[in-house]
């Protein structure tokens, strides 16, 4: 049985993990014969959000804390993350991962990643051990792998230039389907990129995670 660290980015998809992706996440992890085990940096927000609104709160919220919620409480430190205990690594999207796993939402190209997370995802990329990221979440890859890993946040050409400008190589994706870079052993799919329901954001979500842990 395959055992697969998720890294969140809180709960709510304009500040922080998008709530859909996450338990699709999980259940084709499930569904695939692997168990789950949650992380997420023990760090405040960059932002909080009205999610009825889009309006920015004046609160905090700390981003470990906002993940349990989805987990049922089940998450730990992404600092403890110990790669020798886990066949292969998934990131889900929603605006957490550019806001609090990196701060490319706010400094696009010119972005850095969370040291934690970092730390992280680049002991599985050095151990060629199989990754997935979803949505904005490959915008973290070209700060993990070396130069030129493929990777796709779908087709906006925005978010494709600043890819390519972080040092990857923008692969378009429709919503369904996957890019896999076998040099990298890395795969993505553009989920709520382009999708516009739950059963869309599924389609891709569950070949990516099919990939994964098939590798």
């Amino acid at each position: 049985m395959k055992k697969v660290a998720v890294i969140l980015s809180g709960c709510g998809v304009f500040d922080g993990t998008e709530i859909h992706e996450a338990v699709l996440t999980l259940h084709a992890i499930e569904k695939n014969g692997g168990t789950w085990h949650c992380f997420a940096p023990d760090i405040e927000q960059s932002q909080v959000l009205d999610h009825t609104s889009g309006e920015t709160l004046d609160q905090t919220r700390n981003v470990l804390i906002e993940s349990a919620r989805i987990t049922r409480g089940q998450v730990a430190d992404v600092a403890s993350l110990n790669v020798e205990e886990f066949d292969a690594l998934l990131v889900p999207g929603g605006f957490g991962a550019a806001k609090n796993l990196t701060d490319f939402a706010f400094n696009g190209a010119q972005c850095s990643i969370n040291a934690h997370v970092a730390s992280a995802c680049r002991a599985f990329a050095e151990q060629r051990k199989p990754a997935g990221y979803m949505c904005i979440a490959p915008v973290l890859m070209p700060m993990v792998y070396p130069q030129g890993v493929k990777g796709t946040i779908g087709q906006d050409p925005d978010t494709a230039a600043a890819f390519n400008a972080l040092g990857g190589e923008h692969v378009n994706c429709p919503v369904d389907d996957i890019v896999f870079d076998q040099a990298n052993q890395v795969v993505t799919t553009p989920a709520y990129m382009l999708a516009q329901s739950i059963s869309e954001a599924a389609s891709g979500i569950e070949k990516l995670v099919e990939k994964v842990l098939s590798l």
